[in-house]
């Protein structure tokens, strides 16, 4: 935690969220609070890693690209793009099983990706804020220790459900190339007939390529347009750890 003699605008703490006005009103006289602990930032650029393999590699299983001149012998091009993609599968699984992990021994901000404050009337009003301003129709809202109201729904109910979906719909067809009897298929075969059949859960899994495509191109605007325009650092904080304020 580093200090300074400058500290939090007053009227930005009455505009934060109860929580995270209590923990910047005892900081004192805080510029940076540490929010991001290690595993959980590695967890979060190893994760977009994974997930850009994954989109660009699912999109040419789903859409082969042309084929290649010569004999097939000599080529194993959609070999490699399946090998790319199940192994960035494999990274993918596993960094949310770490991050699940995480989220019990971590802080306070480390679980923020499992939970929403649905029932506390504060976090609505803030939220109805964040809409406000993200729509360029109210004021600045104050600053956030951790995800403001809005990122935190994002995370939570587009994200998150969204992985685990594909985690489960990804093994289940991995399963079937593995076989009867395999890991995958005992794990997640009964995926399938769930819902309907092979080609639905296919269909399925690739549109929610789409849905983790959408979010990402939104959660990358939305924390350069708060690097710029909010009142607290975004994604040198995912770096660094730190959050630092502006006022």
């Amino acid at each position: 935690m580093n200090t300074s003699n400058s500290s939090v605008a007053p009227d930005a703490l009455h505009a934060a969220m109860p929580t995270d006005a209590a923990e910047l009103a005892h900081s004192g006289s805080v510029r940076s609070i540490y929010v991001y602990e290690a595993p959980v930032r590695i967890w979060h650029w190893t994760n977009a890693l994974a997930i850009t393999v994954l989109c660009v590699t699912g999109y040419f299983i789903g859409s082969p690209p042309p084929s290649l001149s010569g004999e097939a012998s000599s080529h194993f091009l959609m070999g490699y793009i399946r090998f790319a993609h199940f192994s960035a599968a494999y990274v993918f699984a596993i960094g949310l099983l770490g991050r699940i992990y995480w989220a019990i021994v971590g802080n306070t901000h480390a679980r923020e990706l499992f939970s929403v404050p649905l029932l506390d009337p504060a976090y609505w009003r803030e939220m109805l804020a964040m809409v406000k301003w993200y729509g360029f129709m109210g004021p600045r809202p104050g600053p956030y220790v951790g995800h403001n109201p809005m990122a935190r729904f994002a995370m939570f109910f587009v994200f998150l459900f969204t992985a685990i979906f594909m985690a489960f719909s990804g093994f289940a067809m991995y399963g079937e190339g593995l076989q009867m009897g395999s890991w995958a298929e005992r794990l997640f075969g009964w995926v399938i007939p769930l819902m309907g059949q092979s080609q639905d859960v296919h269909t399925w899994h690739h549109l929610g390529m789409w849905v983790i495509i959408t979010f990402v191109i939104a959660h990358v605007y939305a924390a350069i347009r708060e690097d710029i325009m909010g009142r607290q650092s975004i994604v040198s904080t995912m770096i660094s750890g730190e959050r630092t304020f502006k006022d």
